[in-house]
């Protein structure tokens, strides 16, 4: 079959903005929980991309690990490409695609790292092996062979002593934006979006 020629028409739910949350972190929560309901794998996957200094956009899957009163947490190394990137522009987006739903969720706002607390409380609650994989990892670096990194990281499973590295921790992104979008017949789609003014979150419809 040809690309042009693959088609889905979507039906299953419908979105008003008369029945949304006032707040958009309410919202998100409850779609969040029917996709966990729904079985979704990993529904807590979630697209980031980052910009460097000139603008030249990336992205990547990172896993949503919390939800607080600021925004969207999650881990990484520090040192990591997109680490470099945050550094350099602290402007991200994030995405969530959760098909058997029929939904995304789109939301962009300023990063900034979490406390070295949080970040080490999280960090020693991984598993073993995981936390060794943190610590071996120059993420986004060339290196020579896998056998390398296998072989750092039965050096550093030996050594014992794991303890969270200080090129590695958390990231909250503080949202200013969100929109919803609910896949509708005919491609007359549903996108509610949030933006946060002075006075809190105005809510309006966006054209498909």
């Amino acid at each position: 079959m040809k690309l042009h020629e693959l088609r889905k028409d979507y039906r299953k739910y419908h979105l008003s903005e008369k029945e949304v949350y006032e707040n958009p972190f309410e919202q998100f929560k409850i779609w969040l929980d029917e996709a966990i309901k729904a079985k979704i794998y990993e529904p807590n996957a979630m697209t980031l991309a980052t910009a460097d200094k000139e603008g030249k956009p990336s992205a990547r899957i990172v896993l949503l690990k919390e939800i607080n009163e600021k925004g969207f947490i999650f881990y990484t190394n520090y040192n990591s490409r997109k680490g470099q990137e945050i550094d350099e522009n602290p402007h991200v987006a994030l995405l969530f695609y959760w098909d058997i739903l029929e939904r995304q969720v789109r939301i962009e706002g300023k990063i900034e790292k979490i406390s070295e607390h949080q970040s080490r409380e999280y960090f020693d609650s991984r598993p073993y092996e995981n936390r060794i994989a943190a610590i071996i990892s120059p993420q986004s670096q060339i290196v020579e062979s896998r056998k390398y990194l296998e072989d750092l990281f039965e050096q550093k499973k030996a050594e014992g002593n794991i303890e969270k590295p200080s090129f590695w921790g958390g990231y909250v992104v503080n949202a200013e934006y969100f929109e919803f979008w609910q896949g509708r017949s005919n491609r007359i789609h549903d996108r509610i979006a949030y933006y946060l003014t002075d006075d809190g979150w105005a809510i309006r419809r966006l054209a498909p």
